[in-house]
This record gives structure tokens, sequence and C-alpha cells, in this order.
């Protein structure tokens, strides 16, 4: 942080006013100049004659680095960019494919900028012209959580995600939290032999932080045919991963502390339980339709999932009520899973909503999924159930404003037993037009969990969402959060981009009762570096109203901004995501 400080002071703010021409705006202006073409206005439904790359190093000479830096960088090759454009010369320029062809570009992760726009071709016809831009490739790529004076999560992985210039990721990685240090690395091949099918891997061992014994490992494994086209027929998943390590809830910088009442009294019991979690599956996707699309996927798995207290320091009933009270449910089980998805392709590029200029792709419309889980009971593996999901989601835009409706739903049905694992998640999201040059972002969340088998904790305050609360100060199972940001337009400092936000949070935690909520306001900033991430770094410092006198444990940093914490449940209620990237 401290070198973009001191960018910043010899800098200096690009006239302190936004510029006419965005980051990317500037990246089409040079790519059309560079092949000596003028931009086609009017496209549509015009051959295309050629398709030319324009494709700009990591700096370039109006980056504030020096351009020999390039050096140390794999240039994505040419071809590994054409083999993502859905449409050959002599096809019609289609709006929708082009759309199409940039979400694919902007999946590969080096490229921070892909964009494709038409120029005026020789024959009446039209030059398409892929503009894109490399980010730096071989870097300490960095995630954390930074509360006050105590570093809750760390992670640096020093990666090469672009290893030979085939968008081929390579890391070793080190993960620190409050008990652990991790060691592992990962591998992952977008086009594996230069085919659509991907695969990846990652392995890591887990050490006590203390004393730097081996407590675990975990991993995955997965290949896939992804659907990268809205055309594509099928699509492909088998995966598996594992999970043995040692697990210690912390509130703060301590471990949380359960209050266990017996005759003798309240004692507190560490929440401290190993962990044993195995799982493979593989899943078939049909997909059907081009406007509207259906999805349909089918297979199956099985997995292992067992909790289990420590014996050391504990009686065998403190250890039966941390089962029965507070520890996921141990469960091993074969299944069958079926998933239906069901959304039009209207799909939209926008900007300066989550990550300043860089273009964003959100679905518009109706989005809704229903998917199905029966474990069937064999000698070796009685668990029967039969788990229920689904989810439903509406995207509207209207006048620069962005409103998102969602909500999901789960419960499990066991023969001869009460209704399990039931679960309500909602969300409301709005992104208001722009005024006075900023937008003002407001967010509601509520989840609601009934009979839950694995017992499952909220712990809210500092960078979970409640921001000026104390760390983790507020848990149950259940809980409230609302979320009303103020975020100014970015101000483009070296070509970085600079942001500034006011915020009001409130939110609530409960297990039974309803409990008052908590209110915190406060200010923040906004980094982007979009040679290096196209996240925004968050640094947020808040107060609780009418609460104790702040102090550094109340200001946070991490990546990404607040609206990015959300329950993955509200897009995958089976749970039927792989750890590993398609």
């Amino acid at each position: 942080m401290l070198w973009f400080l001191a960018l910043t002071i010899v800098g200096g703010v690009d006239g302190g006013a936004a510029s006419s021409e965005g980051y990317e705006d500037k990246l089409i202006t040079w790519g059309l100049a560079q092949q000596g073409l003028t931009r086609d206005d009017a496209p549509d439904g015009k051959p295309v004659e050629r398709i030319v790359v324009a494709h700009e190093n990591v700096f370039s000479p109006t980056d504030p680095f020096p351009t020999w830096l390039n050096v140390f960088h794999w240039k994505t090759k040419e071809s590994i960019v054409r083999r993502e454009v859905l449409f050959e010369p002599g096809a019609r320029w289609s709006a929708e494919l082009v759309a199409e062809t940039e979400r694919n570009l902007r999946r590969i992760s080096v490229l921070a900028v892909a964009r494709l726009v038409a120029a005026v071709g020789e024959r009446g016809g039209v030059v398409a012209v892929v503009v894109a831009k490399d980010r730096w490739s071989l870097r300490l790529n960095n995630d954390f959580t930074l509360i006050g004076p105590l570093l809750q999560f760390l992670r640096l992985q020093l990666t090469e995600i672009n290893f030979r210039g085939l968008s081929q990721q390579l890391s070793a990685d080190f993960v620190l939290r409050l008990d652990t240090v991790a060691l592992g690395q990962t591998f992952i091949e977008r086009r594996l032999f230069g085919s659509r099918w991907s695969f990846g891997e990652t392995a890591s061992v887990i050490f006590n932080r203390t004393s730097f014994a081996p407590e675990g490992t975990s991993g995955a494994l997965a290949l896939s045919l992804p659907l990268v086209s809205l055309d594509q027929p099928w699509g492909f998943t088998v995966r598996g991963d594992w999970n043995l390590r040692r697990r210690r809830v912390f509130r703060g910088a301590s471990i949380w502390a359960l209050p266990y009442q017996d005759e003798q009294g309240t004692t507190a019991v560490p929440f401290v339980y190993d962990v044993t979690e195995v799982r493979g599956d593989a899943l078939v996707t049909r997909s059907f339709g081009s406007k509207l699309k259906a999805d349909v996927s089918y297979g199956g798995g099985a997995y292992v999932r067992r909790y289990v207290p420590p014996t050391d320091g504990l009686t065998q009933a403190q250890r039966d009520w941390l089962v029965q009270q507070w520890l996921p449910r141990t469960e091993t089980a074969t299944h069958l899973t079926g998933l239906l998805r069901l959304f039009p392709a209207d799909y939209r590029v926008l900007r300066d909503l989550e990550s300043f200029e860089l273009s964003e792709d959100y679905q518009l419309g109706p989005f809704a999924q229903a998917s199905a889980r029966w474990a069937f009971p064999t000698p070796w593996l009685p668990t029967h159930f039969l788990e229920l999901a689904g989810a439903v989601r509406y995207r509207a835009l209207a006048w620069d404003d962005l409103f998102t409706a969602s909500v999901a739903a789960s419960v499990r049905l066991r023969p001869g037993a009460a209704a399990a694992n039931q679960r309500l998640v909602a969300e409301l999201l709005n992104y208001s037009p722009r005024f006075f040059g900023g937008r003002l972002v407001t967010r509601a969340i509520v989840d609601l969990k009934v009979n839950d088998l694995d017992n499952r904790q909220v712990l809210l305050g500092g960078s979970t969402g409640l921001r000026g609360a104390f760390p983790e100060q507020l848990s149950g199972r259940h809980y409230l959060l609302a979320n009303v940001e103020y975020r100014t337009r970015s101000f483009e400092v070296a070509t970085f981009a600079v942001g500034f936000a006011l915020f009001y949070d409130v939110g609530t935690a409960f297990t039974d009762a309803v409990l008052p909520p908590t209110h915190t306001v406060g200010a923040g900033l906004r980094l982007l570096l979009p040679q290096f991430n196209v996240e925004v770094i968050r640094i947020d410092f808040g107060v609780a109203i009418g609460g104790a006198a702040p102090g550094l444990d109340r200001l946070n940093a991490t990546f990404g901004q607040i609206t990015s914490l959300r329950p993955d449940f509200l897009d995958d209620p089976m749970g039927l995501g792989g750890r590993l990237p398609p």
C-alpha cells in the first residue's frame, strides 16, 4: 500500500475530474489506431471481413511504470485470444454473439480488459477488432482481512497466471489464519491440450501456527467441459475434494468460549473440533434453447462428513453437548442429484458498479433453478433422505438503476422424522442512478434456519458486513443485515482508480427471539489497480452509534465491495459448486 501512496503523491490526481474517456475507452482508441482502422458505428448484419487482435502490454507508455517491466511477463499468445471468438470471417456481425465473445474473453483471468469492436472494412463489411490488455501475470496475489491491528486472515499466492502465455495457472499458496498456517500449490488449465476441457487441482498441508506441527491437509481435483457459449448443447463436470483439519472458531483474537452448564455451574468450553470431509461427484448438463435457456443437469456422488470434539480437556458430557448443540452433523451418504435452471439470455455490460470503469457482465430478467438430491440407503451407507432446494432471482435495469431481488430456500425430508435443514435467504440489492457523480447502493438480507442439522452459526461485526462493530461481536443462527452506501465516482490517479464511500450498516444476529439491531456509520476508501486486480481494495472505518468509543478495531480492510459479502446459498442452495474455477 505504501508504494501506491508514494505514486499518488508523485503523480497526483489527473485533473481532479473524471476523464471523458474511461480506462477501457482509451484502450479501444489505442487499438483502432494501432491497426489503422476507423470504428464502424452501425455494424449489425454486415459481413466480417477479418478478425484482428490489438493486444496491449501490461505496462503501456501511459502507465506509471517503466515499460521494460514487460520483459518479466508472459504476454498472452494471440492464439489464446482468438480461440475465444465465437465466429469466423464471413459471418454476419451480431451484437449478441459479440457480447458472448466478450464474456468468454473476460473469463480469462490474465486479461484486465477484453473488448470487441467493429471497424470499417475495405469491401463494405467490418473488421472485428479484439482489444485486450493483460494483467501482470507473475504476481504475489493476496487476500486479507484486517481489523485494526488484528490480522484475521492473510493469503499470499505466488502465481504465474499466464504460464508460457497460454493462460495456464501455477501457484504456490501461503494461508495464515489465527491458529494455522497452510502451504500448498494449484494448477489450472482452462483449455486442456487446446480443447474445451478444463482441468484443475490444488492441495495444501496445514500446520499449527504455534507448534508448526502438521494438523491436516486439504485439496481438490476437477475435470470439466464447461458451457462457454449459449448454443453449446453439452457440459460435464467430475470432481473430488477433501478437507482434514482441526477447526477453531474465533471471535476476535480468541477462540469462542461456549457456556456449558451442569450441576457444577457454568464452564467455558472452547469451540474446537476435528473435521473430516471427503466428497466425489459428477454432473452432466444438457443445455436447451437460445433466447430462453433451459439447462438440465443430472448425476450422482458420495461424501463422508465427520465432526468430532477433541478428547483432551473435555468430559464425555461436554463432548456430547458439543455434538448435539454446536457441531455440524456427522454423515455419510451416496446420492443422485438433479438440477434445472431457466433464464433468458439477456446480458448487459455495465460499469461503475463494483469495479469502477471495468466491464461487468449482468444477466437481466428472471432466473430460476430447482434442485433435488436423493440419498439412497445401501448396506454400507444407510443414510436416507430427500433434499429439495430452489432459488429465484429477478434483475431489472431502468434509467441507470439496477435492482435485484433474490430468494433461495431448501428443506430435507427424512422417512419417519421431522423436516430438517429448512433455510430461507432473501436479498434486495439496488444501485441507484448516478447523482453528484456517485451512486447510492442499498442492500438488505435475511437468513433464517429451522432444525438445522449442521448447527451453522453467524458471526457479525468488523469485516463480516457490520462495519463499526467489534469483530464477530454478534452471534446466532439467523441474521438480518442492511447496508446503505454512497459510493463516489472514481478519480484517476496515475491510471489507478480511487473512490470514496460513506456508509450506514444495521444488523442483528439471533437464535430465538429477534434481538435489537446494532447501528454503525462510517467512511471508506476504494482502490482499483487494473494492471494487477479487477477487484477493489476496500478500507473502511466505522463507529457504532451509541456504542463504546471507537478504536483501531473498527478499521477493516479487505478485497471486494461490501455487497460481495453474501451467502453462496443464494446462487447455489444445493451446494453443487466446486472449489476450482471453471
